[in-house]
């Protein structure tokens, strides 16, 4: 894949400085690694991919905080349009962590909010001050629950309109349970624009027969690591993911 990835033109951090998205919708596709590899075949002429000091194949170090009753959890899994999560992002490549606030409304839309962090101290004055302003959940109510870690390329359309990103190498660590799980070839493809404007990439998934199929990294593991969670509105998703990974060993 690296091979394939560096026949990409390149797109630095500075000159995507337009596409951050931050209110954005949001379409999650999932797939295998074989289907990826035909993907960016396809995709190398409409896209640059993001590249940082060299890499264009990122590590990504994610751990999840919610309530200590999983409400965060509850809220996705019951169905309510209105959500949010809350997360602390290592980019390992640039050396940079952020706390994150992501909230979706029931239009669809997705809206993060962010700062630049040190570590995950909840009891830090700046973190409290910015968690009071964008989360509805009480901050002494908030433990870490999930953490993972995967590999991402981030392509941008030659019009800078949007940005796909492509997760592999997907691990989830439960951090309440102890259990592991390794999803192997699983890949998450999100397309994230704002509005509905032209994307080059939905024909190609089309033709790949790769269809809209929700995935949050959070729930999903979750799902996968804590046997005492229910699970009801997940089951589709879960069945389907066990597929690809079974499919794809075989």
């Amino acid at each position: 894949m690296d091979e394939l990835l560096a026949s990409f033109a390149p797109i630095t951090l500075d000159e995507m400085s337009g596409v951050k998205l931050m209110n954005r919708t949001d379409t999650k596709f999932v797939t295998s690694m074989p289907l990826l590899l035909r993907l960016l075949e396809m995709a190398r002429g409409d896209y640059y991919a993001q590249e940082i000091g060299g890499e264009r194949n990122m590590l990504y170090d994610t751990t999840y905080y919610d309530t200590r009753d999983f409400a965060m959890y509850g809220e996705h899994q019951h169905g309510h349009v209105n959500r949010q999560k809350i997360r602390f992002r290592t980019y390992v490549s640039s050396h940079l962590q952020f706390m994150e606030v992501k909230t979706k409304n029931n239009h669809g839309r997705t809206k993060k909010k962010r700062i630049e962090v040190d570590d995950m101290d909840l009891h830090d004055a700046q973190k409290r001050d910015f968690l009071a302003s964008h989360l509805r959940y009480d901050v002494d109510t908030l433990i870490p629950h999930m953490h993972n870690y995967f590999r991402r390329i981030t392509l941008v359309n030659r019009g800078k309109t949007e940005r796909l990103t492509i997760d592999t190498s997907l691990q989830f660590n439960n951090l309440v349970t102890g259990s592991q799980r390794d999803m192997g070839p699983l890949v998450i493809i999100e397309l994230k624009r704002d509005g509905l404007v032209f994307s080059p990439v939905l024909e190609m998934l089309r033709l790949l027969r790769i269809h809209p199929h929700g995935f949050s990294k959070y729930c999903m593991g979750a799902a996968l690591t804590n046997p005492s969670l229910p699970v009801n509105r997940f089951k589709d998703k879960l069945r389907d993911v066990d597929r690809i990974i079974k499919t794809t060993k075989a």
